[in-house]
């Protein structure tokens, strides 16, 4: 069964960046897809992010487009996620998922792994 861990959560002030981390727990295969989803208190999970197998392919939800950026280190087994000019309503907890099955990549009940989330938080 694979583990995702997340890391790199934290709090930062309105403007700042932070940059989040996924690796599996143990060895993961790197045919998936990888994914960020988001979720804010009261919400429910959002789509944020997703990158394909061999990072040829990106996709963004419009709110976080050209503030955000996927990447993978398939030689690491590390997804990251570099968040810039980040805002208060980024707030939320983040996930990382992955699959390897195909489907709408910004449903997450296609994804077959998830992390335990890391809190991000941004004060105004």
């Amino acid at each position: 069964q694979v583990q995702l861990v997340e890391s790199g959560g934290g709090l930062v002030q309105a403007g700042g960046s932070l940059r989040l981390s996924c690796a599996p727990s143990g060895r993961i295969d790197s045919a998936l897809t990888m994914g960020w989803f988001r979720q804010a208190p009261g919400k429910e999970r959002e789509f944020v992010t997703v990158i394909n197998r061999n990072g040829g392919y990106t996709g963004y939800a419009d709110s976080v487009k050209g503030r955000f950026t996927i990447s993978r280190d398939n030689a690491k087994n590390t997804v990251y996620l570099q968040m810039n000019a980040l805002k208060p309503e980024d707030t939320a907890v983040y996930y990382c998922a992955a699959r390897s099955r195909g489907g709408i990549y910004s449903d997450p009940k296609t994804y077959d792994y998830w992390g335990q989330g890391t809190q991000v938080t941004v004060s105004s």
